[in-house]
Order: C-alpha cells, then structure tokens, then sequence
C-alpha cells in the first residue's frame, strides 16, 4: 500500500514539475528583441508608461529585464529618451520610418511563475502591436455564455438527454416530463412510443399532438389545448482544433453557438484566422464564421447551432497588415483577397483628426529586401495590401497655412485668419479697433523672411489707422504687435509714511492731493500732527550742476493740512514718486509700562509717571522688598517695548526660534549659544547699591518694556557645559570656581578652561582671565551658573593633504640646498 503511495506522489510531483517547465518556456520564448521604439506611437508609450507604473517594478530591474528577454541596449535608451519626453510634455512630432517586423507576443502567464518575470512581459507587451479580435477571446469580462434561461427557439433541434416538457390544459388537464432516449425517442403515456429526436421543436409538437389528438378528442376541436417545451436541455461535445489557444473537446450546452465554443478553448493563436473560421460536421463544411462582422458591425450573419461532435476548425491567416500611426484603432489586421486599403482603413476605425489623409506610407518587404511606397488617397480604393505589409499614417504638420497674429493694446487680441489681400488696418479693425491706451507712435511686426530668421518691421500706429501712411499688406504667420503707454514707462507710485493708520506705497494718480493719500493710508492717527507735513520730491539737476557739491538730491515742502481732511480748493497737488511723511504732535507721548516681580510687596505692572523715573521709585511703589529679597540676584531685563504690530510679530518670532533652539540642545556648543541667547537681554544692575544710594548712577532710568525681578533667597550654583556630570549644587561660601566644577566631577577633555566664565543671577558676566600662566577663575556667588566652553574641534588631516605637506616640505629643503651649494 505504501509503495502505491510513493509511486502514485512521484508521478504526481514530476507531472507538476513538467507543467511548470513548459509554462516557463512559453514564458521565456517570449522575445523582444525585434522591438523598434522609433515606430511606436505616443498612444503606445503612454500605455507603456501606465502598464510600469502598476507593475511595481523599479527602472533598473525593468532595464535588465528587458535585456535578457532579447530587447537591443539601444532600444531600451530610446525608450527610456521616449517617456523622459512625454513625461516633460515635449510631444514628438517625428518619426524616423525605419520599419521592421515586429513578433507579436502571446499565450497567457501562470500565476505560479515568477512575479518579476510576469510583469516584465504585461509592462513590455504594451508594446507590441495588437491582433485585431484577439481581446474578445481573452476578456475576462466577456464570456459568451448562453442564456438558459430564454425560452427555447422553435429551430432548436431536439437531442438525447433532452427533457420534454408536454403540457395539456383545458378539457383536460395533465403534464409529462419526458427524457429523450438514446434512440431519440419519448414514451407518452397514453400515446406510446414517439420519435423526436432530430426534429425542431416545431416538427416535434406537430407529431406529439398528432398522436394525442387520438386520445384526447379536445385537441382538434380546441377545446383542449397543448403545449410542448424543452426542460432541461442536453450536453454536446464540440471539438475545437488548427491554430487555436487551446485545442480540444469542450463540453458545452446544446443551444451553444460557435462563439461560445471559441470563448472557452481561449480564441484563434497568434497564426489562427479571424475571418475563415470553418464549421465541419459529418465531415462536411456547413458554415464560415467571419469575427469581424461581430467586432465591426454587431452582425452574426449565418448563425450555426452546433451540434453533438462538430467540429470547429481556424486555420491560419492567409494576409495580414499592420496599420499605425494616426488611426483610431491602431492594429494588425487580417485581410481577404478582395480587400482593398480603404476596407483596411475601415477596419482601423478611419483616421483621427490630426491625421495626414493625402498619403500612407507603406513598408513591404520583397523576396530580397524591403522596400517603401507612397499611397496616395485617390489610390485607397484601388490598392490591394500585401501579407506582411506595415502601413504608417503620419500628423498633419504643426503649422497654419493663414494665420496672422496681433497682440497687445486691442480689445481682442490673438490668431486671425490670413485672407486675400489682408492688410494691417483692416485686421486691426477685425480686432475690434485700438484702446485708449495704445502707443500710437509706433507698432511692430515679426516676419519670417526669406532665409527664415525673423525680422522687425515698424510702423506708425495712427498713420496707419488715419490713412496718412501706406497700409501694410501682411503675410503669413506675421506677428503684430502693439504696445501699451503703460507697457513703456515706469509705474508711478507715491509713498506715505508716519502716523498715518496704513502707511506704504500707493499708485500715483493724475491730480493727487495731499488730503486724498492720508485718506486712502487710512487717515491720521490720534498722536499725528496737520503742521510741518514734509513731502519730498525728485528732482533732475541740470548737466552743468550733475557733478557739483551744489546738485541737489531731493526737493522738501512743508505744508499743513486740515485735521478733519476737508476738501478746500488749495490742497498739495502731488507728482509722481513723492514721499510724504507725517510727524507726531510735540509733547504726545503714548503711555509706557513697566514690570517689577518677585519679591516686593505688590507685584505687577507699573505705568511709568515722568521721563526721570528710575528703580528705586519703582521699588518704592511697589511697597519696598520682603523679607526673604535676595537684592544681590535682582535683574532687569530690557529688550524694549514693542510699539508696533511689525516689532510684534518680530520678537513673537524670536520666541519661537528661541524656544525650538532650546528644545533641540544636543550638545556644549549649542548650550553657549542659548545661554548668551538667554542673557542678551538682561542688564547687571546692584539692587542693594540702587536702595542705598537712589537717584544715583547706578540707578537706572525707567523704560517701557522693562522686566525687573527680585527672587527669593538663592541657594544652589548650577554648572554646565564640558564638566564630566553637569549638575546643580548647594551653595557654600567656602568653595571656590574649580570646587564646585570638582563637585561636578572636573573638567572633560574637551574644556576649553580659559574662556570658562560664570553668569551671575542678576545677568552679570564675569570670565576667567590670565595671571601670568596661571587662570584666575571668577568668584561664585547664590545663583549663579558656571559654563566651561568646549575646545573648537580641529578637522584631522587627510592621507592626500599629508602626502602633499610632506612632499612640498622636501621640495623646499632640496631648493635650498641647491640655492647653498651655488653660493
């Protein structure tokens, strides 16, 4: 039982190996070598490039596959040179009509194969030219199953295995099922024996009631009626055999026609007819099958129910054409002998719209070399195509036989036609006429001449439009153009500044007042004064001043202006390019603040009173310090008050860049940075000096934006940067600078030691200096932070730069002691 087993598994693992063998090798005979990217069309290669793009595969392994299936290298750069065009939108116009013939790819891939391998051949057979009809037999959408469903036609020939369906109705009522026997017989109770096998359905109801009509008298005087109907219908075997995809005896339902036979044997093989279809049965020929009246005109002319052993024979083609180029249906097409080039146009579809219709070219090969013909379209009806032949239907050229052009100031603008004696006027006039602001001095036209390099013809513009110059007759693809007044000088601006609501730049218009630029900047503010408006103009110096110390650089006029704006009659008029600047009313001034934190008795925020403001009166209102102030750590912070949305945005925008620099701190350097980043604002001020002694030097005067802090008793020291384990400590007045660097476990070895220095906790910084070749380190006080600098990493020399040090420095040595041995 076991060595049944065996036997039985080997047998079974070889055949499955040998499918998979010939499978690979239907795979790997496919070949494309014979690929001519030169012929392929626009249509072909975007296909190409949408079939790559769902394969998944990479352009390299695309590459070295189409390599090893026989494809040339230079065919593979000018398809790679093909979709590098289209993709940058450079269509190609031109084709180099070298001609080949290319080998078609067929036969289905097994899923089981290798999934480079398949999608290679589905990338690549975009390529290649399609047979016209042969996707009908390989469309999965498509099955051409027959409809059992329908009711049964009265020529359906009944078979064995067939179910007879009798029903009577009427007088008398019963029904019968019958199966029709292998003799092609049914019993009919009652009736007997009755033949029906070979007959139409037709011929069978006229005998069953034939025979019924003796037993039931009903029938033939109507009162009793019959039906006879086909149940379920029998099975036929069809042979499909010569260059079919997949030859064989197919099983298929007895109503099945020829169609649905060539659906399930997978359609005509590459060398298989289209159009010669045979029908054989008692070994005779009963019908010929055309597919393409199907495909082309949705006729089934002839239609042929198969029956049980027909045989339904493809030879091969007898002529075949390939047509491309600028047709719709691009293909290769089977021809009958009484075809002519016109029948063959027909079946492309016709021609496409940018299609040169004058004339086809034609490649044929002879029994010695190939050679090219021109058709021309009084020849298509004539002209009978040759086996083999490649047919190319090329655009039309990129060109207009009567255009002319104009552009510029008209009211429309853009391509006209060229008409018999069309002169400038009168296409100007087919524009629709000049704008008001076309430059009427002169005009200009492009013209290709004679040798094809353009040349500039002027004219005047208004002599031309009032008769008083000679009209120009224009010429093919002539190029008008007519300038605009604005096109051919300088946008007047004017410019406003100061304390106007929305200062800035705004077009200069003829007329301008003073009055109506303050009110398009959004009018005057509250702190703006209507006295000394200043307004600056250009001026344009004579030659012989140009050069001198006396040329003036600008023209200034001081003007007043109403406050509410009123409209007076002697307003500024302005002139091009002025700047105007409104100042600020004497003595206004907007209200400052300042800010005090910590601990004082009332915190907050302060609006400064006079301009000799200073801390101690600050501290003063603010109740004085509470016991637990630590005054030597007192800071003020003074980056300004930001007055306007522009310094706003500004410091809102350095808050960012500081915050995200502070998150991204990765190493000593980057901690430099935002430190110095952290203290460039803060200024080093002695509370305990200010208290003591106000009004003097050391205290400051008030500004608006100010921050001052006085914190709580500080107790730690903090140090950072190239100290082994940077770390916080409590602060002892006995330890020193390198005490507390040695409490964070000493300096690394990248510490740059000299340039160590210490922050103090009011902002002031203090750094190590040099006695003699000693450091002198700062003292440490509560608070403060401690950074140690890393040493500036120096980029190791190169073997090369060694190499050419070494080699200079021996140079030099041996110049100099040929220079001594000469003295």
């Amino acid at each position: 039982m076991n060595i049944k087993k065996f036997i039985f598994t080997l047998f079974l693992v070889l055949g499955l190996l040998l499918s998979y063998q010939t499978k690979a090798q239907s795979i790997n005979q496919q070949n494309f070598s014979e690929i001519k990217v030169d012929n392929l069309t626009d249509a072909q290669i975007k296909q190409f490039m949408q079939q790559f793009e769902a394969s998944g595969m990479s352009q390299d392994q695309l590459e070295q596959a189409a390599l090893a299936k026989g494809m040339k290298p230079e065919e593979v750069q000018k398809l790679k040179a093909r979709v590098a065009q289209l993709q940058s939108g450079n269509k190609k116009t031109t084709k180099d009509q070298k001609t080949s013939e290319r080998k078609v790819i067929g036969g289905k891939i097994d899923p089981a194969l290798n999934d480079s391998t398949k999608n290679t051949v589905d990338v690549f057979n975009t390529l290649q030219p399609k047979i016209f009809g042969q996707e009908l037999f390989q469309n999965s959408k498509i099955t051409f199953e027959p409809s059992l469903r329908l009711a049964t036609p009265q020529n359906y020939v009944i078979g064995t295995g067939d179910q007879i369906l009798i029903d009577i109705y009427g007088y008398s009522e019963v029904s019968h099922q019958l199966n029709v026997s292998p003799e092609g017989t049914i019993n009919i109770p009652l009736a007997g024996v009755t033949p029906v096998g070979g007959l139409t359905v037709e011929a069978a109801t006229a005998r069953i009631k034939a025979k019924l009509s003796k037993i039931y008298s009903g029938i033939n005087s109507g009162n009793t009626k019959l039906s006879v109907a086909i149940g379920d219908i029998s099975s036929i075997k069809v042979i499909v055999t010569g260059e079919v995809t997949k030859p064989g005896t197919y099983t298929l339902p007895s109503i099945a026609s020829v169609f649905n036979a060539l659906y399930s044997s997978g359609g005509p093989s590459i060398n298989g007819s289209f159009r010669n279809i045979e029908v054989i049965r008692g070994g005779k020929k009963i019908a010929t099958l055309d597919v393409y009246d199907f495909l082309l005109n949705g006729e089934y002319k002839n239609p042929i129910r198969l029956q049980d052993q027909d045989i339904i024979r493809i030879p091969t083609y007898t002529k075949r054409v390939q047509i491309e180029g600028e047709v719709k249906r691009p293909a290769i097409y089977e021809m009958k002998a009484n075809e002519n080039l016109s029948d063959l146009l027909r079946f492309a579809g016709g021609f496409t719209e940018n299609a040169y219709q004058a004339r086809i070219k034609v490649v044929q090969s002879t029994p010695t070399e190939r050679k090219i013909s021109d058709i021309t379209s009084e020849e298509f009806t004539k002209y009978q195509p040759q086996s083999g032949g490649h047919y190319f239907v090329n655009e039309i050229l990129d060109r207009f036989e009567n255009r002319v052009s104009i552009e510029g100031a008209i009211f429309r603008p853009g391509a006209y036609e060229l008409e018999p004696g069309l002169t400038l006027k009168t296409l100007i006039q087919k524009a629709e006429g000049l704008k008001e602001d076309a430059f009427l001095n002169r005009g200009y036209i492009t013209r290709l001449g004679t040798d094809l390099q353009p040349q500039m013809i002027a004219f005047n513009v208004k002599g031309i439009m009032s008769g008083t110059s000679p009209d120009i007759l224009l010429q093919r693809e002539d190029q008008i153009q007519i300038s605009s007044i604005f096109d051919l000088k300088e946008e007047y601006k004017v410019q406003i500044s100061g304390d106007v609501i929305a200062p800035g730049e705004f077009p200069y218009a003829n007329n301008m007042s003073l009055e109506e630029l303050i009110i398009k900047a959004g009018g005057l503010k509250e702190s703006a004064t209507t006295d000394r408006v200043e307004i600056s103009r250009r001026v344009s110096n004579e030659i012989s001043k140009a050069g001198s110390l006396e040329a003036r650089s600008a023209q200034i006029f001081q003007v007043n202006v109403d406050k509410d704006l009123k409209a007076n009659g002697a307003s500024f008029i302005l002139q091009p390019f002025d700047i105007v600047v409104v100042r600020s009313a004497p003595g206004y001034e907007a209200q400052k603040q300042v800010k005090i934190e910590g601990e004082v008795l009332y915190p907050g925020t302060y609006t400064i009173t006079r301009k000799n403001e200073r801390i101690s009166d600050l501290v003063k209102r603010a109740g004085g310090l509470t016991e637990l102030a630590y005054q030597p750590g007192a800071s003020l912070k003074r980056s300004g008050e930001k007055t306007t949305e522009t310094e706003k945005e500004q410091e809102q925008k350095k808050l960012s860049q500081f915050k995200k620099l502070q998150k991204d701190i990765k190493d000593t350097l980057t901690v430099d940075v935002t430190n110095k980043a952290i203290r460039n604002d803060f200024v080093g001020i002695n509370l305990t000096q200010i208290l003591e002694n106000p009004g003097e030097k050391e205290d400051l005067f008030l500004e608006g934006g100010d921050i001052y802090n006085v914190p709580k008793q500080l107790q730690t020291v903090k140090v950072s940067g190239e100290a082994l384990s940077p770390v916080t400590i409590v602060y002892t007045a006995k330890k020193g600078f390198k005490g507390y660097v040695n409490n964070a476990g000493g300096f690394s070895e990248k510490a740059l030691k000299r340039r160590s220095y210490i922050i103090y906790a009011n902002g002031t910084v203090k750094s190590t200096h040099k006695i003699f070749l000693f450091n002198s380190y700062p003292s440490v006080k509560p608070g403060a932070e401690i950074f140690i600098p890393a040493k500036e990493e120096k980029r190791k020399l190169s073997a090369g730069e060694i190499v050419g040090i070494t080699t200079g420095i021996a140079s030099l040595g041996a110049i100099i002691l040929t220079v001594i041995r000469l003295l």
